[in-house]
């Protein structure tokens, strides 16, 4: 949120440069041992840069950054204030796209936006990026692409905090520890409880250690839950609700950086490189555990049988072994010595899922999606819940790939 709405005299606009070229002189720049990226990839990051000195004093220090740090890891880095840019030959040049203080307000714009996302790009938003006062203008982007809704409201000042990472097991926290510092920011919280959203997988919250958050009593976070960076199941996608540096508003002079944080930044980094990955996400090899659904229920071995035929459900998460998959490296997923199966090798949407002798068939062999869909190949249908529902004894089946909340899963690791 803006705390000053005066305009910018170049003079000040010169001082801003220059102290923002000061703090990340000071900062420490992307570890030199920082490994690039298995394949190189271009990134194109989208910015206005003309409201608020703290949210402009991060958009200079991200375009100073990020080349750097593509250097280290394996990609290229564009910045540009031209959104019209947002078409779809110039977005497929690019691996993954930055929204650093905005997001796009044209309708053409938008679809070309969503026609990328659609098509396996990758997203990184930061802060103002999903700040918007009527979700309406663009229900995709806010209520299903981020799944905010509209913004409710901000701690202030901004201050560092200790955020706790909720999903150790994504690539984006990989090697990260339970929990880390923030750099300085603002904070946004919003209309919708991502928690209840089955579609978003939260990275990182506010530890409970943390607060109270904020400096002035009127504006301060007392207690509740923050998601800070999440990721949508359904796209490459991760958001960030970070990116705004601490200011001292009467003289534009920045207080703080955004790449403080070196935790922080590995974070970022390993969102970048995620969100660039084309293609399905690997299963890993040999893991064994809960396969998550729709609604939080697990997929169950109904009854925790394991005749040639038992129906294949969604049911209460329970740590049973009717809940423990195994997922071997050749694409079955196995439970209870058995293997998930499509009956009668059916192609047809409808066709049920059920527990089967292992085989070595294509009925049994499943691929998860980029979008977190798991892919009978032989059919190309998605393993599916019913209805859709996420009552307890939900018969899972295969149908047409919709990326739908009931055709999302997520596998053990």
């Amino acid at each position: 949120m803006a705390r000053s709405r005066a305009e910018f005299t170049l003079r000040s606009l010169i001082r801003l440069l220059t102290l923002s070229a000061v703090v990340l002189g000071m900062q420490a720049a992307p570890g030199p041992n920082a490994q690039a990226a298995d394949s190189p990839f271009k990134v194109i990051a989208f910015y206005n840069g003309t409201y608020d000195p703290a949210h402009i004093s991060f958009d200079h220090e991200a375009n100073a950054w990020f080349p750097q740090a593509g250097t280290q890891n394996g990609f290229t880095y564009t910045s540009t204030t031209d959104w019209s840019g947002l078409n779809s030959s110039n977005l497929a040049k690019y691996q993954v796209v930055v929204f650093l203080d905005d997001y796009p307000h044209v309708k053409s714009q938008q679809s070309a936006f969503q026609e990328y996302i659609a098509n396996g790009g990758g997203f990184v938003g930061f802060h103002v990026s999903a700040y918007n006062s009527d979700s309406s203008d663009w229900p995709w982007y806010h209520n299903t692409f981020l799944g905010t809704g509209t913004f409710r409201n901000n701690s202030w000042g901004p201050t560092s905090e200790t955020l706790k990472i909720d999903d150790p097991n994504h690539a984006a926290t990989k090697g990260l520890p339970t929990k880390i510092a923030s750099s300085v920011s603002e904070w946004y919280s919003w209309e919708k409880d991502l928690r209840q959203n089955p579609n978003i997988d939260i990275l990182a919250s506010m530890d409970s250690s943390t607060f109270p958050i904020g400096t002035d009593p009127n504006q301060t976070w007392y207690s509740g839950y923050y998601p800070i960076a999440w990721v949508n199941r359904n796209y490459k996608m991760a958001y960030n609700n970070f990116g705004h540096n601490a200011m001292d508003y009467s003289n534009n002079t920045t207080l703080s950086s955004t790449f403080a944080s070196a935790q922080q930044n590995q974070l970022l980094l390993q969102e970048i490189k995620w969100a660039a990955q084309s293609g399905p996400d690997t299963p890993p090899n040999n893991a064994t555990g809960p396969i998550h659904g729709y609604g939080g229920k697990c997929v169950d071995v109904a009854a925790g049988a394991s005749a040639n035929g038992t129906a294949v459900q969604l049911y209460d998460c329970n740590g049973t072994n009717a809940q423990k998959w195994k997922v071997d490296d050749n694409g079955t997923l196995t439970a209870l010595g058995k293997c998930m199966d499509v009956t009668a090798a059916g192609t047809a949407n409808g066709t049920k899922v059920q527990l089967y002798e292992c085989n070595g068939t294509a009925s049994q062999v499943w691929q998860l999606s980029t979008n977190g869909a798991l892919v009978n190949p032989q059919s190309g249908k998605c393993l599916d819940a019913t209805g859709p529902s996420s009552a307890n004894g939900t018969r899972l089946q295969i149908w047409s790939c919709s990326g739908t909340a009931n055709q999302t899963w997520i596998l053990p690791s």
